[in-house]
């Protein structure tokens, strides 16, 4: 078999292994999220989130909302190094990001049932 016969025979499954996918997940939520940050974020956005008192006085003083919180943990990074992981209860997560142009940092402390934005930070 020559080798552009090959080529054509790969490239036509190829395309066509494309548009089967194409066609039955479009319309579903799908998500790629392998890496450890983003199943870190994953994890912290699908729980309940409450806020400590120091929360919600940064973000009452800074003119910030919830959204802010929500956009960081879409799109935010997680410091393995300062992160308490290996804990029995729950862990706590620091979280760093940016949201209109200011850079926060969130500590998040993630049990079972509940997420806990302990403390939030201005970022110079």
């Amino acid at each position: 078999m020559k080798l552009a016969h090959r080529f054509l025979y790969y490239f036509s499954g190829f395309t066509i292994g494309i548009i089967f996918l194409v066609f039955f997940l479009s319309g579903k939520e799908t998500s790629c999220e392998y890496g450890p940050d983003a199943r870190t974020l994953k994890s912290i956005r699908v729980l309940k989130h409450d806020y400590s008192k120091q929360a919600e006085n940064f973000l009452a003083e800074h003119n910030l909302d919830t959204v802010s919180v929500n956009h960081i943990l879409k799109t935010g990074d997680v410091d393995f190094g300062k992160s308490k992981t290996h804990l029995d209860s729950c862990n706590v997560y620091n979280v760093y990001g940016e949201f209109k142009t200011r850079n926060l940092e969130l500590i998040i402390e993630r049990c079972s049932s509940v997420a806990t934005i302990k403390k939030i930070n201005m970022l110079p």
